[in-house]
């Protein structure tokens, strides 16, 4: 592809998620990561990637990350106003740090040249858009320029949800993210921003507020103060799932009505939604682009109108892949990029 007609991006922070977005990158020729911000040594992040599993064609050479595909300078910012954006003509910058959520901490990318910001969190506030890939992709405008690709848990459950709420209409629903620990999590137990949040991440379950609920009756309003839950992080690197229990309008509603709603949708909407009719645990996910995995074997129904399902995802890799859709749904607004 023409390098004019490619999606120019910045991407800060090179943690899991950020590396994961850079691998998915490597797959595509529309799309080019022209520089990446990140305080850790470049050695050892390049050496991360090749843990990660990208193999030994991307070479640091310098202050550049070479790949057959692209060549990524880094660089260590502490801020988003570090960075002259505009000086490395991005189209947009991906933001993986999960720190920078406020609209005035998103703001700052705009101020020092960023035509557009992606942020791979929930927000703090309001700002131009979230996007959940398959419930709102179709209401993007060319005008959004704070945007957020919410968070892993945020896309399976607006999707399931948008599912069942289609076919049989919801009248409440309760949601529990088993979820793996993540890196602002301690190890050993050790003073944190709360009580739980001050145990060893490696050694419990710990229970946490999600505000995936809050934000998922934003995206779909007629469910608003119809959904809560909590999330559940337990002591897994990677491999998540949702517990969804849903009230649905109708009544007589059968388990295979459901399973057949969800394989519906995986045939409509493949590179989001799957199904597996395997009894799998949380590892088999592991690698998978999907925003959810639907656990066909564990519907089940408790009343004529209530039912309990489950799915599971990659809150790495499935996430990061979310983070491109969105990146490449701008740039196709933006007449670059090639076919979604």
């Amino acid at each position: 592809m023409n390098d004019q007609n490619k999606i120019k991006i910045g991407l800060m922070g090179f943690g899991r998620i950020g590396r994961d977005f850079y691998r998915l990158a490597q797959e595509r020729d529309d799309l080019d990561i022209v520089v990446i911000s990140d305080l850790g040594n470049p050695e050892i992040l390049h050496y991360l990637l090749q843990v990660d599993g990208i193999e030994d064609d991307v070479v640091l050479e310098g202050n550049y990350f070479v790949s057959p595909v692209m060549r990524s300078r880094m660089i260590s910012a502490v801020e988003p106003k570090d960075v002259p954006w505009d000086v490395f003509n991005v189209d947009v910058v991906v933001d993986a740090t999960h720190r920078y959520v406020s609209r005035e901490q998103m703001e700052a990318y705009i101020s020092s040249g960023a035509p557009r910001v992606i942020i791979s969190a929930l927000p703090r506030d309001d700002i131009d858009r979230i996007v959940v890939m398959g419930v709102n992709d179709k209401e993007i405008s060319q005008d959004d320029r704070l945007i957020s690709g919410g968070s892993s848990t945020t896309q399976a459950l607006a999707l399931l949800l948008q599912i069942l709420d289609k076919k049989f209409g919801v009248e409440k629903a309760q949601m529990t993210t088993v979820h793996a620990y993540t890196s602002d999590q301690l190890l050993q137990d050790t003073v944190g921003r709360d009580f739980r949040r001050s145990r060893s991440a490696a050694e419990n379950i710990i229970p946490n507020d999600t505000p995936s609920p809050y934000w998922v009756g934003e995206l779909i309003p007629h469910l608003k103060g119809k959904l809560d839950g909590l999330a559940l992080n337990v002591p897994v690197p990677r491999g998540s799932c949702l517990d969804l229990t849903t009230l649905v309008n109708q009544d007589g509603v059968t388990i295979d009505d459901i399973n057949t709603a969800v394989r519906e949708a995986a045939a409509e909407y493949p590179q989001w939604v799957g199904v597996t009719d395997d009894p799998i645990v949380s590892s088999d996910v592991l690698g998978s682009t999907l925003s959810l995995l639907f656990d066909i074997k564990a519907t089940m129904k408790s009343s004529k109108r209530m039912a309990k399902t489950l799915c599971w995802y990659d809150n790495g890799l499935g996430h990061a892949a979310r983070i491109l859709d969105i990146v490449l749904a701008y740039g196709k607004l933006d007449g670059k990029g090639g076919a979604q």
